[in-house]
């Protein structure tokens, strides 16, 4: 077998621009890498969630926390591994050094090496800090640590999307990805306990642009991009490119940093192989770069973010969820993530980008993969009170119909033949398949007219489960750069209390975490079209009026529904046993009172003064609302020029969902 080395010296290349390093020196930062471990050490340590099992057997531990570690190094060298459980007062342990252990080797090719340490931590009832080291067998160590909560808490989540920069964007401008420093100040002082990724953790959109498919990105016509041929040496220089990709930006602080001090559990979207995949026209995604290009992103993808052979494993971890037909243009099956985030907390993550075309998201038997596995992970737990499932794009967000009609129209197709032809009007038609820039991005979206009949057969089943199951379902989505809080409730005629309402449902927009937001005029469109929607007859959906002041506390009236500017949320559970009632936590609206008819259009006790004075934003840690409710803060960036990435906080709860009386 001929191995072909991917084209360094001459062709295109295959060294990515090196991405802007934050500069705020903070005390939540990681210590420094050792210079003993260059060249030596690639990347890491990088941390994953796997899960937590809870069990009754006497023979087993009640909780069990799984993770593992991940680094990439020279193929000569072994990293060997250690562990400590330093517990909960950490001040009084007796520190020893952790027994050394090797690792796995995941990976090995081109001289580097994928290395994965497993990590189980008996969950007791007080949370624990955890201590791990990475050596080369020298007596210098690289240290890290993490945080597992206690076997009868559920996790403090922190969620982010789109984790890195459009091409073209000043990383400078925007002092490189700030928030992590807001992120690492406050896990420093509450430390979250898993990091959940709603996809774009990168962006690799460059490798047209600088990378390996500039000559084929500048070809004149679409029909040339289609013939052109997926060669030997070009899958190494794209092999190449993304691999040195992951290794830059994952090596960028302070991003860097919390990836090694906070575990993540991620999904993938788009950017995370190249923009719009699965977008576009199916004769346009079934070329041979496109399904390359899938290939080869899909293969670091599970290294860097699973911690997983590109081939998967014989074991199987029992967090996969795997679809059964390969994906159309990825050739290989969805890999959805189901894990317990703590005791009360059940968290799907939906891989909506496997098997999506221009027409279709998911099979339909990947939705009863989920909902069975759902519906196992309920009944055998029988503690779930809340189930987060993660969607890389909105799917509670205004419609843009208006706009599809615009851009498929008989004057857009017009316009297109003109730019194939002459060039002309050529900033406003993508790079690819030569249609309008804009709509593989509407097209993503579970609003778009091509998806609407899936999306709603999947909310109808949302409610169901919710329904039978009594557990009540959030959403988390990313995908748009701007903030936004979504929700489905039933209609207020029905009068039925938001507490005991099995159709309300929130989904938590929020995005992007580095990306560079829209201008202010599109998000003031897209708030002017947060019109009164009804899934069906009995469930209204609308954005909540909930950004109140601007990130300088002044009041905002104008757009109260999106936020364009750079943002993440924290989630925690406000304490299950309360000494207070729940109007002295959180007064309730009435019963069945249309949102319209206030000056803002929150119902129920959880969204009563939601904004900027709501005690969800107000308190950096735990805070008692309403008990067992999920409270849910989104942190805004104040300044996109300063490079402590400090924010503005707004908050409301979601409430457990009660029996009804």
């Amino acid at each position: 077998m001929v191995v072909v080395k991917p084209n360094i010296p001459d062709g295109p290349s295959v060294i990515p621009p090196a991405h802007v390093n934050n500069t705020h020196i903070s005390p939540s930062l990681a210590p420094e890498t050792p210079d003993s471990f260059r060249p030596a050490l690639k990347c890491g340590p990088l941390i994953r969630y796997h899960g937590a099992d809870y069990s009754t057997d006497p023979a087993r531990p009640p909780a069990l926390w799984r993770g593992s570690v991940l680094v990439v190094t020279e193929s000569q060298c072994v990293p060997i591994f250690g562990l400590e459980v330093l517990g909960n007062n950490v001040g009084q342990q007796t520190r020893r050094t952790p027994a050394l252990s090797p690792g796995l080797k995941l990976f090995d090719e081109r001289g580097r090496a994928f290395w994965r340490f497993i990590i189980e931590v008996v969950m007791v009832k007080e949370e624990q800090k955890v201590e791990y080291i990475v050596s080369f067998g020298s007596n210098e160590v690289l240290k890290r640590a993490f945080w597992v909560p206690g076997k009868d808490d559920s996790m403090r989540i922190m969620f982010h999307s789109c984790n890195g920069f459009s091409v073209g964007t000043d990383e400078a401008d925007y002092s490189g990805p700030a928030l992590w420093n807001d992120v690492l100040r406050v896990h420093s002082e509450h430390p979250f306990h898993i990091s959940i990724g709603g996809g774009d953790q990168i962006y690799n959109d460059g490798i047209r642009v600088n990378g390996p498919l500039k000559d084929w990105a500048s070809l004149g016509s679409a029909s040339k991009k289609r013939a052109y041929q997926w060669s030997e040496q070009l899958e190494a220089d794209a092999d190449e490119w993304y691999f040195n990709n992951y290794v830059d930006w994952y090596s960028t602080a302070p991003y860097s940093h919390a990836n090694s001090q906070i575990p993540s559990v991620n999904i993938w979207d788009d950017h995370d192989i190249i923009d719009g995949y699965g977008s576009y026209t199916d004769r346009f995604m079934s070329c041979p770069v496109f399904r390359g290009v899938g290939k080869t992103a899909r293969k670091y993808y599970m290294l860097f973010q699973h911690h997983t052979p590109p081939t998967g494993e014989e074991k199987e971890d029992p967090c996969w969820i795997i679809g059964k037909t390969p994906g159309r243009y990825i050739g290989d099956t969805s890999r959805s993530v189901y894990a317990r985030l703590g005791k009360r907390i059940g968290f799907v993550g939906v891989d909506a980008r496997s098997e999506r075309t221009r027409h279709m998201i998911n099979e339909r038997e990947t939705y009863d993969l989920l909902f069975e596995r759902m519906d196992r992970e309920v009944e055998e737990a029988g503690d779930i009170r809340h189930m987060i499932i993660l969607l890389g794009v909105p799917i509670a967000y205004p419609r843009l119909v208006w706009l599809e009609n615009i851009l498929q129209s008989p004057l857009f197709g017009f316009i297109r033949f003109l730019n194939k032809r002459f060039g002309a009007a050529g900033a406003i038609f993508n790079k690819f398949d030569g249609q309008v820039d804009i709509l593989d991005d509407l097209d993503d979206h579970y609003c778009a007219r091509p998806h609407k009949e899936e999306r709603n057969a999947f909310l109808l089943r949302l409610q169901k489960f919710s329904l039978e199951k009594r557990v009540r379902i959030t959403m988390l989505s990313g995908d748009v750069h701007l903030a936004a809080i979504g929700r489905f409730y039933s209609k207020p005629e029905l009068n039925i209390p938001t507490a005991n309402d099995h159709r309300y449902m929130v989904n938590v927009i929020s995005s992007a975490i580095t990306n560079k937001p829209p201008p202010e005029a599109v998000s003031n469109i897209l708030a002017r079209r947060n019109k009164l929607h009804h899934l069906d007859s009995s469930t209204d959906e609308q954005l909540l009026d909930f950004f109140n002041k601007d990130v300088y506390g002044k009041p905002r009236q104008r757009n109260m529904n999106t936020m364009p500017s750079r943002n993440y949320s924290v989630i925690t559970e406000s304490p299950i046993i309360s000494s207070r009632t729940n109007t002295d936590t959180h007064p309730k609206t009435e019963v069945g009172e249309k949102p319209k008819r206030k000056k803002t259009n929150t119902i129920g006790a959880g969204e009563h003064g939601a904004g900027a004075e709501h005690p969800a934003a107000t308190a950096e840690g735990v805070v008692e609302t309403i008990p067992g409710a999920l409270n849910v803060a989104i942190r805004v960036e104040i300044d996109k020029h300063q490079p402590d990435g400090k924010t503005f906080k707004y908050g409301f709860t979601i409430p457990a969902l009660e029996p009804r009386a």
